[in-house]
Order: structure tokens, then sequence, then C-alpha cells
């Protein structure tokens, strides 16, 4: 009796135990999916330290193990070994060559992961992912092929070099500030020709100036290379301007949408004048990466005709409110007055890449002219034409006006090189062009 007992429950367990090696079973033969597998760069050239970013992702059963190895020459060295907890299906990490005893020239790397799939016998939970790179450590060597450059405080220079590998990055830097390089056209196996205007910043007295050649090259190796320099020291002149009421009342109402809770109109434009401005020239600035690598200007620049000069470039200007300096900013352009609403041309042969209003500058239109070079018109009543077209020289592209900031009539007329505004006399003038910028490029 106690046997015929027992056997409808042996029975019963021995259905149970089927049933949750059946259902184990199937969670553990149903991933048929093989973990994915990345790694950027996944081409190309890499420097020993060229950060390579590895992926890993199973989102089935989730990740078992992984292994990754350099092979070069028939040698493999380990470069990672990891093993995973249980439900981990993503991995990410950043791997570099420093530190390995792998050599210049070809390598692979390998990455084999496991998940946790059984299915069959383990073999569709497996990944493996071949990558052919190219060890590069050696920084590009730089030539500067340019002579003398001869610079004055705010003013512009052009220096041009030749690199002996393609470049990634490259062009100037002075300080904090950079000014791209660009490719000229030519023999794009020899000739690797690069020009690059950059400038001495009003603000940087001549013991400060420095600039250097940057060039960094597709594997990531850089190199710095001083650029020979004579800087000239320029004094700039000091302005006093009154805010009036009226001025307030007539100019602050265009501007109080972008500081509705300023409690003035004295408030409005002091906020202008120092958080707006700021912003405008980080406009500035973003605009100047918008060139011709290229250049397409022709000879001096032109001035407004028949204008007189109303405020110069690197001016420092105080502004009095009742007597009291409340603020104090640097003029970084030069004002040109002539009748009202007087045609304006344009200064030389480029491209229109802005249109349209830009704060402290009004109604306004930018013109690049080419490797970084580009001119500002502020202020406008009128705008002749639209971003994208080409204009030449002496075209007619706008009329004055008094929009922005202007408390009268005139041209704000400013030179920008990589979006830093620079002494726009200096292009007005043909000796200064064929000894600084046009006879370094052969032109």
């Amino acid at each position: 009796m106690n046997n015929t007992k027992s056997g409808p429950k042996f029975k019963l367990i021995l259905i149970l135990a089927a049933v949750v090696l059946a259902v184990g079973g199937y969670f553990l033969l149903r991933d048929t999916d093989p973990p994915a597998l990345s790694l950027l760069p996944n081409v190309g050239r890499v420097s020993p330290d060229t950060v390579l970013t590895l992926k890993a992702e199973d989102l089935g059963l989730g990740l078992k193990d992984l292994e990754v190895r350099l092979v070069q020459k028939g040698k493999r060295t380990g470069l990672l070994a990891k093993d995973f907890a249980q439900g981990e299906i993503r991995f990410s990490t950043d791997l570099t060559l420093s530190g390995t005893e792998i050599l210049e020239g070809p390598f692979e790397i390998e990455i084999e992961a496991r998940d946790r799939s059984l299915y069959p016998l383990g073999q569709a939970g497996r990944s493996r992912l071949v990558r052919n790179l190219v060890l590069d450590a050696t920084p590009p060597r730089i030539s500067v092929e340019s002579g003398q450059h001869n610079l004055n405080q705010g003013g512009s220079g052009l220096v041009v070099y030749k690199s002996d590998e393609d470049l990634g990055r490259t062009g100037v830097l002075v300080g904090e500030r950079f000014f791209p390089g660009y490719r000229q056209t030519g023999d794009k196996d020899q000739n690797r020709v690069y020009a690059c205007l950059f400038a001495m910043p009003y603000d940087t007295p001549p013991a400060e100036f420095n600039p250097r050649i940057v060039a960094r090259d597709l594997a990531g190796n850089e190199r710095l290379r001083a650029i020979p320099v004579h800087a000239n020291a320029r004094a700039f002149r000091l302005s006093k301007i009154n805010v009036s009421d009226q001025f307030l009342e007539q100019k602050m109402p265009e501007f109080r949408k972008f500081f509705p809770n300023a409690p003035s109109l004295l408030d409005v434009f002091l906020k202008v004048n120092r958080e707006l401005r700021v912003e405008n020239r980080a406009r500035l600035k973003e605009i100047g990466l918008d060139t011709s690598p290229t250049p397409m200007w022709e000879g001096p620049f032109l001035r407004l005709p028949n204008s007189a000069t109303m405020a110069g470039f690197g001016d420092r200007r105080e502004y009095l409110s009742q007597g009291k300096m409340i603020d104090e900013q640097t003029h970084l352009g030069i004002d040109l007055a002539s009748v009202k609403n007087a045609p304006i041309p344009a200064a030389n042969n480029g491209m229109v890449v802005h249109t349209g209003y830009l704060g402290i500058y009004g109604d306004a239109l930018i013109i690049d002219h080419g490797l970084g070079l580009q001119s500002l018109y502020a202020h406008l009543s009128e705008t002749a034409v639209n971003n994208g077209d080409n204009v030449s020289q002496g075209q007619i592209i706008g009329r004055t006006g008094v929009s922005g900031l202007a408390g009268g009539d005139h041209l704000h007329f400013g030179i920008l090189v990589s979006g830093l505004p620079v002494q726009p006399r200096e292009w007005w003038d043909a000796t200064w062009m064929r000894n600084n910028v046009d006879g370094k490029l052969g032109r």
C-alpha cells in the first residue's frame, strides 16, 4: 500500500523536475545571438595616446567574458581580460597603447567575447572582431616657408609652412587663442603647404606675444613650432562717451527683450554693453570658421568712400552717466560716417556668410574672403545681398544706418581673423598687404 501511495508522488516529482529542466534549458538555449562588439577608431593611424573605445553588448543572457589582444608580426600580447557578473549586458571601456611593447607599423587588435548561452555548446554565444590599424608615434616635421613676420599690436600676420605628412588639426596658437591653418592646393603627396592668418591681439603686449604653429597628424601626434616674429607695441587712444537719458530712451527699448527683468534703462544698457557684447563676439568667432580654405580677395581692401573716421580700432572707451564712469569697453572696429544711408561697397571679393540682426552691431553683414579673413559691416539700415551670395569688390551690399548701439548714422567696419577683430587700416594699405600677406602667398 505504501508503494501504491508513493507512485503518483514520485511521478509528480519527476514531472516537476522535467518542467524545471525544460524551462531552465529554454532560457539557457534560447539566446542564439552572439555579443555585439565595436571598436573606434576602427581604421587608420593611431598614436600611443589615441583613445580606443571598446563596446560590448548582449541583450539576451548577458556577457560572460571578454578578451582583447594585440597582434603584430605573429606575436600576441594581452591587452584586456574581463569576466562579467551575472546579468551584465553592456560594457564600455577606453584603451590606449601606452605602456605596451608594440612597434611602429601595422598591427591588429583581436577582440573575443562570450555570452551565457549554451546553444549549441556555447558556440552561438561567441563573437570575434579584428581591426587592422597602424601605429604612428612620430610627430610631424614642420618647416616655416615664409620669412620674417612683423606684427603690430592689434594687427595681422600670415605664416606659410610645410609638413611631411597630412595633418588633422593645425594652425597658430597665441596664448589661448587658436587660429586655424588651411591646406593650399598642390600635389597632395608632396606639397603639403599650409597657410594661416593669425593676429597679435589688441590686448597682448609684445613681451607676451609668442605665436606657435600647432601641427597634429592623423594619428594624433602633435608638434609645436615657434614662429620668428618682430612684435611692435601700439598705443590706443582713450575716449569718453556720455550715456544720456535721451540715448537710453531712444536705443534701449530695442534691447529690452534681451533683459526683461532689468530694473531701468540704464541697467539694460549695462547688460547690453557687458553681457550681450560678449555673446555677439562669441558669435563672430563661430562665423569665422565658415571660411574658404583659399584666398578670395585681390589687392587692398576698400574703405567707405568720402567718409570721416569717427572712432578708431582699439579705442578704450569710458562710459559716463551724470558725470560718473559706469563702464568701460574696447572699440574693435573703425566707425566711418558719410551721408545718411550712404551706399556701402564690398571691401573685397568674397562670399556673404551672415546677414541679419547681431545684437550690439544691429543689422549686420559679414563677407568671407578666405583663410578665416572676414569683413564686418554693422549698424546697417538696408542689406542688398543674401547669405551665400558671391560679391565683388566695390559691389553695393547695403546702406549705413543707426541699428544696434549706434548713436548716429554710420558704418562700423571691422576686419576679423578667425573671428577675432583686428586693425582694419592694415588691410587698406597696399604696401602692407604686399609685404605681409600677398607676397608670402606668391600673389
